[in-house]
């Protein structure tokens, strides 16, 4: 999900005052943090849920980019070799 910068940028000063409200606001809106320090953004703080799913989302996409190269570079296999490879009938 896009960040609000309205919403989802806090300064490590903020953070330190209240880091409860912090994770809290990133658990519930299922965005990611921001923090910066002086103006600069330095690191994002993410929901362990968001993170675990966007984890999984990027091998997801990855194993189907690489299906698509071996596809492109004629390595394929039919119906047929797979099966037996993975000994079903």
């Amino acid at each position: 999900m896009q960040t609000k910068f309205s919403e989802d940028v806090i300064s490590l000063s903020d953070l330190k005052v209240n880091p409860g409200k912090v994770i809290n606001h990133a658990n519930t809106s299922h965005r990611p943090i921001l923090l910066t320090s002086r103006g600069r953004g330095v690191a994002v703080v993410q929901g362990l849920e968001e993170f675990e799913k966007n984890g999984e989302e990027l091998a997801f996409v990855k194993a189907i980019a690489q299906g698509l190269m071996d596809i492109e570079e004629g390595n394929v296999t039919s119906l047929q070799d797979a099966k037996k490879r993975l000994g079903l009938k």
